[in-house]
């Protein structure tokens, strides 16, 4: 498998890790440093945005995520997506259509998620 396809598929697998409530799994995706920006332009740190899960601050009913593109350059990714979600935040409901951007980095031979950014589109 290539680093293009490894990366796609990782991205697949944290938005699923979330919709499914997995934070173990979210949390062996992830790399320690990872910075995670909403599309209100909130910010959370890996441990911030997983104690937000944990809490049901964050409920995701439904993620539907397409990968647009996937650009490896050495031990970097960028992985652009369309995103529709279907959640909860802080009691309220929300449908967001976002543009996603993924930055994943390889570290000890293994892909690890370090920025996501939402932005939402209008």
């Amino acid at each position: 498998m290539s680093d293009e396809q490894a990366v796609r598929e990782l991205e697949g697998r944290r938005f699923r890790a979330i919709m499914e409530g997995d934070l173990a799994a979210f949390r062996n995706l992830a790399h320690p440093d990872l910075t995670y920006t909403h599309s209100s332009g909130a910010l959370d740190t890996l441990e911030s945005f997983l104690e937000k899960c944990e809490s049901a601050y964050f409920v995701y009913h439904r993620i539907d995520h397409v990968t647009g593109s996937a650009t490896v350059v050495g031990d970097t990714a960028v992985v652009v997506g369309d995103m529709r979600v279907d959640m909860t935040a802080g009691g309220t409901r929300r449908e967001l259509s976002n543009r996603s951007l993924g930055v994943w980095v390889r570290m000890e031979g293994k892909w690890r998620i370090l920025a996501h950014q939402a932005t939402a589109k209008r």
